[in-house]
């Protein structure tokens, strides 16, 4: 196997820096974290870049609000705003097109630059997306969790592990205590306390904008797209798998035994097999 040089840098997009790291060669991937505390791309796909980087030029941001990236995501539209600044990203790189990757908030910037652009996107891939009939019914017990990590006293580091191993994954116990300790430390920081990049929807107006169930749009995207759901999501619904076949023209759908929230992690090696075979053919 070889082992790909990976570079850094900050991109300047709508007033906003924003990380990126890159690795390797070929059609553009661009990995997009998700929102839990203490979350940054290069965290969330440790084991997914460098199997990825033998076949694709792999792309991973720091999402705004998170890691290395300017912090603060705007409450009146966050998918929006999310995928605004990754098509930025997009532009400063010069790339007109790229395979998505999206694990839950970045599973939503994904298909909602898909559904604003989609031009820009070659092909996508869902690992358990937010924003799938988000506006029907109460959020999981995962999602209350997450959205209460800055609430209620505040971060803490038993919060975030109750979290990781209680919901995140289906085996709370493969999960180190160094990953978990490094999140808690970067969801710590001033910046994030003062102003957390997920936070419960502002208004009735905002969730139903961020519910893509509710979207027009969803039904004539072209894009060809795999969706890949943990059967044991405690965070994101399972059933969410089955509103976006239902939804989507082009979308296969691939339902994990005994994982979770955290498909690319739990099941690395066959996310990796599944993904660089979907978007290679």
């Amino acid at each position: 196997m070889t082992t790909n040089t990976i570079t850094e840098r900050t991109v300047r997009v709508k007033g906003k820096d924003i990380f990126v790291a890159e690795t390797g060669s070929g059609p553009a991937v661009v990995l997009l974290h998700g929102g839990g505390p203490g979350a940054s791309g290069m965290s969330n796909y440790a084991r997914n870049i460098e199997p990825l980087a033998e076949h694709f030029r792999v792309i991973v941001p720091d999402m705004p609000g998170y890691g290395r990236s300017t912090k603060g995501v705007s409450r009146r539209d966050p998918f929006g705003y999310l995928a605004d600044h990754i098509r930025g990203v997009l532009d400063e790189l010069g790339i007109d097109s790229a395979h998505l990757v999206g694990n839950s908030y970045g599973g939503s910037c994904a298909l909602r630059l898909a559904l604003d652009t989609p031009h820009r996107v070659t092909k996508l891939v869902l690992m358990g997306p937010g924003g799938v009939g988000t506006s029907r019914g109460l959020p999981s017990e995962g999602l209350r969790s997450l959205l209460a990590y800055y609430g209620g006293g505040g971060p803490r580091l038993e919060k975030l592990r109750t979290f990781i191993r209680s919901y995140l994954v289906h085996d709370g116990d493969a999960v180190p205590d160094s990953l978990i300790e490094a999140r808690y430390r970067a969801s710590i920081d001033p910046e994030v306390v003062a102003n957390p990049p997920l936070q419960r929807p502002a208004g009735l107006r905002t969730l139903w904008r961020m519910d893509f169930t509710r979207d027009r749009r969803l039904g004539s995207l072209p894009t060809p797209t795999l969706v890949i759901w943990g059967r044991d999501d405690k965070v994101n619904k399972p059933s969410g798998a089955a509103m976006l076949s239902d939804r989507l023209p082009n979308a296969d759908v691939l339902l994990v035994a005994n994982t979770g929230h955290w498909v690319q992690w739990e099941r690395a090696e066959l996310f990796n097999a599944v993904t660089a075979a979907f978007l290679t053919t």
